[in-house]
């Protein structure tokens, strides 16, 4: 077979995990701790980008790397045990390992949070690497010479395209099907249930 060692990069928030309660807890905390108005509610509506983005709405620009800083040292006390993994999670890195393959997270998120989400929900992927975002994932991908990413997100399938890999994506964030497959997606999934056997068919089917 063609792919013998087939790598599969997953990305993290609302790709594997639903990390909207967690987050909004972070946030909800981070508004009582510094005084601000934060929007709690509205921020978990636009998951993905990195912390600073979605900060820079709130806060100065000058405080935003301090305030990035306490938002990470709060959120392993606020967002771990609140966060679940969505369905199908566990099933698809187990589907990648049965099929011989090697499972990688690579994620936005600071990594040593992003370790310790999947740390508390008991999966294991073969590596993570974090603090990265659209392009940037792409260095990870190449590196781990991944063959496919799975995301959720537009920076999900600008970082396949920018490593060459196929984009798999799931509606479980904030783009639904019809978007993913605008947005240029090679595979559209409802959620990872489908991964497994979205996953069989593919290495079933005939390389050229």
């Amino acid at each position: 077979m063609a792919h013998m060692a087939l790598t599969v990069g997953f990305d993290l928030d609302m790709t594997l995990i639903d990390s909207r309660p967690g987050i909004h807890a972070t946030y909800t905390a981070l508004a009582e701790r510094t005084g601000t108005y934060i929007d709690a509610d509205l921020a978990v509506t636009r998951l993905g980008p990195p912390l600073a983005q979605e900060l820079i709405n709130w806060f100065p620009a000058e405080q935003v790397p301090a305030v990035a800083d306490l938002y990470r040292e709060m959120y392993p006390t606020t967002a771990i045990a609140a966060t679940p993994a969505l369905p199908g999670a566990r099933e698809a890195i187990a589907a990648v390992r049965e099929a011989g393959g090697r499972a990688i997270v690579v994620t936005a998120k600071y990594e040593p949070n992003a370790k310790l989400h999947l740390a508390h929900l008991g999966i294991e992927p073969d590596a993570v690497i974090g603090n990265l975002w659209a392009e940037q994932k792409a260095e990870a991908l190449r590196a781990h010479e991944a063959g496919v990413y799975v995301g959720d997100h537009e920076g999900d399938v600008r970082a396949a395209r920018a490593a060459g890999t196929l984009s798999v994506t799931v509606a479980t964030g904030p783009y639904d099907a019809d978007q993913l497959r605008a947005l240029g997606a090679d595979v559209v999934l409802p959620g990872l249930e489908e991964f497994p056997d979205w996953l069989t068919g593919y290495l079933a089917a005939p390389r050229a």
